[in-house]
């Protein structure tokens, strides 16, 4: 892809190269020839083969484990073509890491999501593209355009080609007060109602369920979150949805972070089918016969796409 006589470079780091690899296939470009590895005592270490001067640079790269070195890939990336003369460096973020440390929730926390947002601009970029943020604000942390693009269209779509469109015995469930507004948007495409699990969090990583709003005897469940993470939260709010009559439980996110014990828990929960995008590459080793994953590809290179041939991107929103 030429605009203006300059092409479009397309990089990826380590975080999910399988992802970049259809992005940039969609597009009808190839990935930039670079490689990214480690010195000796751990730096990471970036070799770029080919010219970037005056180019649009796409940069590919999720920041979830190994988050460090997945942030740290992303950062001297850009730093290097910044360095090379770039023309406009993207920095493409499917997930972004240390989204949950947003606020100061007690004294003396660090906001680590503002922190991110100014090491990546330091960096270089020069724009954000990202999907479905732990907390919309954080698009403030950046002192740069941010396209925050969302995956509820995507796992729509899926159960509406399942059938669960305009049922009454389909209903939408937000596993916390947060997820509210995200779950009614997903319930109005799918023409359901929502109900919403009062929970508290004693510690990080451990979730108790207190109440369920809403009636959710003889339904079939959707459990809509954005992330899952040790998956306490949506397996506690399955099994305890399964106690209040639900007849089956449907789970899904955008971001399958799935560390710790969260396996086990899934696999041992009431919930029949976790759907999920595929904003990080899940190991082999992890993956089981309840999980189905979808592909954020075609979005982001529709993304790519409109921000390189400076076209609006907010139709994407919708």
């Amino acid at each position: 892809m030429i605009v203006n006589g300059k092409a479009l470079k397309i990089f990826t780091g380590n975080s999910n190269r399988e992802l970049a690899d259809d992005i940039a296939e969609i597009l009808g470009a190839k990935l930039g020839d670079s490689e990214i590895g480690k010195f000796s005592d751990g730096e990471i270490s970036v070799n770029t083969k080919e010219t970037v001067r005056g180019h649009d640079v796409f940069v590919i790269q999720s920041t979830n484990s190994p988050v460090n070195d997945n942030l740290m890939e992303l950062l001297i990336m850009i730093d290097s073509f910044r360095r090379a003369s770039a023309g406009k460096i993207t920095a493409v973020i499917p997930y972004y890491g240390y989204a949950r440390q947003d606020r100061k929730a007690k004294a003396r926390d660090p906001i680590t999501a503002k922190l991110v947002a100014d090491l990546i601009t330091t960096a270089g970029a020069e724009r954000v593209l990202t999907l479905d943020l732990h907390a919309a604000q954080i698009q403030g942390y950046f002192d740069v355009p941010v396209d925050n693009l969302t995956g509820a269209p995507i796992l729509a779509n899926y159960f509406i080609e399942k059938g669960f469109h305009n049922r009454e015995d389909v209903i939408v469930v937000s596993p916390d007060l947060g997820s509210v507004s995200r779950c009614r948007k997903f319930a109005d495409r799918l023409n359901c109602e929502i109900a919403i699990i009062d929970k508290r969090r004693p510690k990080a990583n451990v979730s108790e369920v207190m109440n369920i709003i809403g009636d959710v005897k003889n339904k079939t469940v959707i459990l809509l979150d954005d992330m899952i993470d040790t998956a306490g939260t949506i397996t506690n709010g399955a099994n305890a949805l399964m106690e209040r009559g639900a007849k089956e439980i449907y789970a899904c996110c955008s971001h399958g972070v799935l560390s710790g014990p969260a396996i086990e828990r899934i696999e041992s929960s009431a919930i029949k089918k976790l759907v999920m995008l595929n904003t990080i590459e899940i190991p082999e080793e992890k993956i089981i016969d309840k999980f189905e994953i979808l592909s954020v590809a075609p979005l982001f290179a529709e993304a790519i796409r409109r921000i390189y041939e400076d076209e609006p991107v907010s139709t994407l929103f919708v």
